[in-house]
């Protein structure tokens, strides 16, 4: 015998599974409602803090652009407002407005002591290496001894097994390396 759902019922589970995709971080939405959705839900997105995966969640921002946006905040961009993200992608800033909601602007002072400094140790000097608290004289020299025979390391992961540094080490590097 078939039980017939009720619409109600049906309503709350397709819901319910749309609220599921939308809190996975690798889900890209694929209309402004969704975006409006996932707002309510508390998804915010920190412009100075994005990286690739989180600006192509968002509808209509294509891989180019997000890589832009990417590199510009790597390389010490901060941006304070939807206007400075039209400027960056060269588009008018109403088109990016109805993903206001979602956006998160927040300032990021390069000297503060609760934000350390991150460095790429794919083109860090061997003294910029060992301002990091984690890394000595010794593992500073063998990264960029290492990365200039074998080439740049693609994350931390390739980091750690390239150099065989235990757990513990990359764990303390977390804060301070980008890629």
């Amino acid at each position: 015998m078939l039980k017939r759902l009720s619409s109600s019922s049906f309503t709350s589970t397709a819901a319910e599974r749309l609220q599921q995709k939308l809190i996975d971080p690798y889900y890209r939405f694929s209309s402004l409602s969704e975006v409006q959705l996932a707002a309510e839900l508390g998804i915010r997105i920190d412009v100075n803090k994005a990286g690739i995966d989180d600006w192509l969640r968002l509808p209509g921002l294509s891989i180019h652009q997000a890589r832009t946006l990417v590199q510009l905040t790597q390389g010490g961009v901060q941006f304070y407002a939807i206007e400075d993200l039209a400027m960056a992608l060269g588009m008018p800033p109403p088109r990016l407005q109805p993903l206001a909601p979602i956006l998160l602007f927040c300032f990021y002072d390069a000297e503060s002591a609760y934000e350390p400094q991150r460095i790429n140790p794919n083109t860090a000097s061997v003294e910029q290496l060992q301002q990091v608290p984690a890394i000595t004289t010794a593992v500073a020299q063998a990264m960029t001894r290492d990365r200039i025979s074998a080439g740049p390391y693609q994350n931390l992961a390739d980091l750690q097994q390239r150099l065989a540094l235990p757990g513990p080490v990359i764990q303390d590097l977390l804060p301070y390396l980008r890629f």
